[in-house]
């Protein structure tokens, strides 16, 4: 029998960007019982195996560049030029993961700390408690003692949840630390970019990887919450949208859950920040990939003494925008994943404006492209303040103090990234205490992120953190062995 397949279409032009077969009930199992098999193996792989694999998978990531960039931007309809991008921090996030690999141990837990303590524990073979007060320094140091060692350990198959934006580089921030934590994966790609994963897939494979260690299906949402519910799997780690981030915590029973989900991220220009760098900063934060980041900038609060020069500087850059084909070199702005994400940004443009917003530039699309787009006196209840709208659009704001404006931007359901356009450090630290976000970039925008970094959110953007040796630790375990010596 012919198995099933799906078109893979590039959003742009509605092109068919290749076939992905499609995994059914028999194939889910046949993958979470290989990779079970493989985390046999992967467990008591060394340590440097575990490394050289992630590192030749680099390489070899590194030897196909163009052929992951453009199957990036053919599939995901991302520009070239960030789709290379998203090659080169993946070839970082492998190496960094092959370097983590090598370098992550346990620690000495000391357990002489306390007299008191010490005394209570501490008896003679005869079971005769110590009374320490009758010892001089020489006898205290020929006592019975112990030392604790912690070692973390593999946890076992996890459940990789992967987005479509950054279909190869979020992919490994789930595939990398799990392998080198000695973990396997069963990996379910976005459903419009699952053909970065399978190509990953063989690099792996090309690398070494034990059989199994890497599974990917591409199955429906109903095996897809069959795996989430299967107890089989340690951990299912997901990126994507709130609402299904916290479904699927709702469902997954015992196993560890990472949630790395929705933002609306705001950024503070000061009265004192270089307005030419915070304006660019912001429009590449905002626009880039069509708005499609979780961090991406969408509310912009600028204070009212450099308002006026601020938009007029912001308003240029959005209009030099290159809008067009994301398969073409020099364009800064293709079209969202796709027709229907389109229609409901222009919706919710539309709905701001008849709720009295203004658009300062933008607001109109075609097909699923959507002009880069700026509103202004936009107010909390507007859903382009409240929720992700995951398009090229930011709002634009003034505040009239700096507390007002941490307030404002702290206002929301969501806590991933923010940025601060100042040059006055101590409002920096005074931020970071009163904004509730996982990551606050200073003079730069909440779309900096580097793939070594702790990255996760607060309140509804999630639990968990990404990161890779952040990531390992959340998918493994402490044993502690404590041995008592003389």
């Amino acid at each position: 029998m012919t198995k099933k397949s799906d078109s893979i279409i590039n959003p742009f032009n509605g092109q068919i960007v290749g076939e992905m077969p499609v995994s059914e009930a028999d194939d889910v199992e046949l993958s979470i019982v290989r990779a079970q098999k493989a985390f046999q193996v992967m467990r008591k792989l060394p340590r440097f195996v575990r490394a050289d694999i992630l590192m030749k998978a680099a390489e070899l990531v590194a030897s196909r560049r163009d052929e992951f960039a453009r199957t990036i931007a053919a599939e995901a309809g991302k520009p070239l030029y960030d789709a290379r991008g998203e090659v080169a921090r993946s070839i970082f996030n492998l190496k960094n993961a092959a370097q983590e690999a090598r370098h992550a141990a346990g620690e000495e837990i000391p357990l002489d700390l306390d007299a008191g303590v010490f005394e209570y524990q501490t008896t003679d073979a005869r079971g005769v408690s110590t009374k320490l007060a009758d010892l001089d320094h020489n006898a205290l140091a020929q006592m019975r003692r112990r030392v604790g060692i912690a070692r973390r350990f593999p946890i076992g198959t996890i459940l990789a949840i992967a987005p479509f934006n950054f279909p190869l580089n979020l992919v490994l921030h789930k595939v990398a630390p799990a392998i080198a934590a000695g973990n396997s994966v069963v990996l379910k790609p976005a459903p419009q970019t699952p053909l970065t994963s399978k190509l990953l897939q063989e690099v792996f494979r090309d690398a070494g990887l034990p059989d199994g260690a890497l599974e990917v299906c591409h199955c429906s949402v109903p095996l897809a919450e069959g795996m989430v519910k299967d107890e089989r799997f340690a951990m299912v780690t997901f990126t994507g949208s709130a609402k299904v981030g916290w479904h699927i915590k709702s469902i997954a029973g015992r196993k560890k859950v990472a949630l790395e989900l929705g933002g609306n991220g705001a950024v503070i220009v000061a009265e004192d920040a270089d307005l030419d760098l915070a304006a660019t900063r912001c429009v590449r934060g905002g626009m880039v990939y069509g708005g499609q980041y979780c961090i991406g900038v969408q509310r912009i609060l600028v204070h009212v003494s450099v308002r006026e020069a601020f938009e007029k500087k912001l308003v240029e850059k959005v209009r030099a925008c290159r809008v067009g084909n994301p398969m073409e070199e020099g364009i800064d702005v293709g079209p969202v994943i796709d027709e229907n994400s389109a229609k409901r940004i222009q919706g919710w443009i539309d709905e701001a404006v008849a709720q009295g917003a203004r658009e300062l530039v933008g607001g109109s699309r075609a097909g699923a492209v959507v002009q880069p787009t700026v509103l202004t006196d936009t107010v909390k209840g507007m859903k382009v303040e409240d929720e992700e709208i995951f398009g090229p659009v930011v709002t634009l704001n003034s505040f009239r103090t700096f507390e007002e404006a941490v307030e404002r931007a702290n206002d929301s359901r969501y806590g991933l990234q923010g940025g601060i356009f100042t040059n006055d450090i101590r409002r920096a630290f005074q931020a970071v205490e009163d904004w509730d976000v996982g990551g606050l970039m200073i003079n730069d925008v909440s779309i900096y992120r580097i793939d070594n970094m702790p990255f996760g959110g607060w309140k509804e953007s999630g639990v968990g953190r990404e990161g890779t040796r952040y990531a390992m630790d959340e998918m493994s375990e402490i044993k502690l062995m404590v041995i008592n010596y003389v």
